[in-house]
């Protein structure tokens, strides 16, 4: 069982870390994590909680995920792990030249072009027929139930609703359906007032009904289509009929006694394994110490740089995601940390807006998983009487041909949402995640070194204070980041850019599993409308 001090709390929330033996359902919103638990208390295990959960997050959180999201999760069951990877492709007919004859030079953020084929709603799907033990049916029902009688918007999502507003242009036609469905009189909501989303509800009846055929072959494909086409978009309905979500093996690195597991690419869970494997070489005894933030900032600098460079549909990476994990590659990149902040470039290598939630049952499984629209409400597409919001994860594609992950027809483009899984030896410790971006493979690195150097526990270990790399010698910091080592870090040549602004560091849950009790123990986000609901 990993050690900490549950009453050890250093730092500004003061939540203390939640016990529970039958059950454990952490996200970002109370009334998702609640659909999830009832799932445990109908019968259902881990994954038909952790369905629920995500199902009810596209209601009660649409600011950061839709039906329209793609999704991703790591799974522990009956002792074994699996990974799934239900992330969409671009549509059939799109290309660099199709996007820049419309006078393009990069690909927009809003509107029809950055549409891929959603990916969730066939994780749901997948995930439900191999492993839960309850219908879809039951367990989207209270995602339904909170979409058709209403429920109250928590402070969060009312706050990054209300910024919504102002990113998409009411006056043309394609942005219609989204002022029609998240804003009255183009208002909005405030925090506790009731939204209904019946359109939205009556999409979830016919996803469970006909185990997602409805969605991808059938009249919500159908509306999809004549939409896109009606705006002059790339996707069609043969594009969702191809869908296919993936089983995949899960990547790790072994961290001081610990397996660190994510999923491999086109997600960016490759990153935080690579800083991680390049920290292996560092004794780094106290977590409050100019050199200790600096590593890790180093680290974390040149993974990435690694990944902007590889990582992309694993079908047209040139690199074996494996060669970015050895021991000598980690002893190459580290060797180029020194006392001085550095301006960081890709290696090479030998070759070969987002919701997280965490689950576990009684049994010992558990659920990582991992959904999003990207960028917040996504693209602002919403397609007429359906209540689906559509990702806008096409954006992340490179107009450059050259580019790793250069635009192409039905291909997955570099994903930035990835859930994380610990285990040591052949015992599951348990999920861990933190949303946001980029910002996910710094979350991942920094509550993971809390937890496993520093022996936090997981509440202190999501609650201290944050740093965000923005590129080249720049680092955001929270405005409770310590002072004095911010100035340390100055003088090792950091570009240090505090912000008093709350958001932006990132959302995460964690789950730890003791194995000789059973007993489980989990910390929640107090940067968001963060819940535990626990059995």
């Amino acid at each position: 069982m990993m050690q900490f001090d549950p009453w050890y709390h250093p730092y500004f929330s003061k939540r203390t870390p939640m016990y529970s033996q039958r059950g454990m359902v952490g996200t970002s919103q109370p009334l998702a994590s609640e659909a999830g638990l009832d799932m445990l208390k109908k019968g259902g295990n881990a994954v038909d909680a952790a369905i629920a959960t995500a199902a009810a997050l596209t209601v009660v959180e649409p600011t950061s995920n839709g039906i329209g999201s793609d999704s991703f999760a790591i799974v522990w069951l009956d002792g074994e792990m699996y990974g799934m990877n239900s992330s969409g492709r671009s549509p059939g007919g799109i290309s660099i030249d199709a996007v820049k004859v419309r006078g393009f030079d990069a690909m927009p953020r809003n509107g029809l072009i950055p549409v891929n084929v959603p990916g969730a709603p066939g994780g749901w799907v997948a995930l439900s027929k191999r492993f839960g033990k309850l219908s879809l049916k039951e367990v989207l029902a209270p995602a339904i139930r909170l979409a058709e009688e209403g429920f109250p918007v928590s402070p969060i999502v009312s706050k990054h609703w209300k910024a919504a507003v102002h990113l998409y242009p009411a006056d043309q036609p394609e942005f219609k359906p989204w002022f029609d469905t998240f804003t009255r009189q183009g208002k909005a909501p405030e925090p506790g007032e009731i939204w209904h989303l019946p359109d939205h509800g009556a999409t979830l009846r016919k996803i469970a009904g006909t185990n997602g055929k409805a969605f991808y072959e059938g009249e919500l494909a159908e509306r999809i289509d004549h939409f896109s086409r009606e705006h002059n978009g790339f996707l069609r309905g043969e594009d969702m009929e191809q869908f296919s979500m993936d089983w995949v093996q899960p990547l790790s690195v072994n961290y001081k006694g610990y397996d660190v597991w994510e999923l491999p690419p086109n997600g960016q869970g490759i990153v935080p394994l690579m800083a991680m494997n390049t920290l292996n070489g560092f004794d780094l005894p106290t977590k409050e110490s100019t050199e200790t933030y600096h590593v890790q900032m180093e680290a974390l600098k040149l993974a990435f740089m690694d990944g902007f460079e590889h990582i992309t549909d694993h079908e047209h990476m040139s690199v074996d995601p494996k060669a970015l994990l050895t021991s000598e590659y980690a002893a190459e990149r580290r060797s180029l940390i020194g006392d001085e902040a550095i301006e960081p470039k890709a290696g090479t290598p030998p070759r070969g807006g987002t919701v997280y939630l965490a689950t576990a049952d009684g049994e010992g499984n558990m659920v990582s998983l991992i959904q999003s629209n990207y960028a917040g409400f996504g693209s602002g597409i919403v397609i007429p009487s359906t209540g689906i919001s559509m990702q806008n994860r096409g954006w992340e594609f490179s107009l450059d041909k050259n580019a790793a992950n250069a635009l192409a027809p039905n291909k997955r483009t570099y994903h930035t949402i990835i859930p994380g899984f610990l285990t040591k030896g052949d015992q599951p410790i348990g999920p861990f995640g933190v949303m946001g971006a980029y910002m996910m493979p710094q979350g991942h690195l920094q509550v993971l070194t809390n937890a496993i150097d520093y022996e936090f526990n997981p509440q202190a270990a999501l609650d201290a204070p944050r740093w965000k790399w923005l590129g080249g010698k720049t680092i955001e910091t929270e405005s409770h980041f310590p002072a004095e080592i911010a100035r340390q870090l100055i003088r090792k040549g950091h570009h240090i850019k505090p912000t008093l602004e709350a958001g932006g560091f990132g959302r995460g849950q964690i789950i730890w599993r003791n194995p000789e009790t059973g007993v489980l123990v989990g910390g929640t986000e107090s940067r968001a409308d963060g819940h535990l609901a626990i059995w």
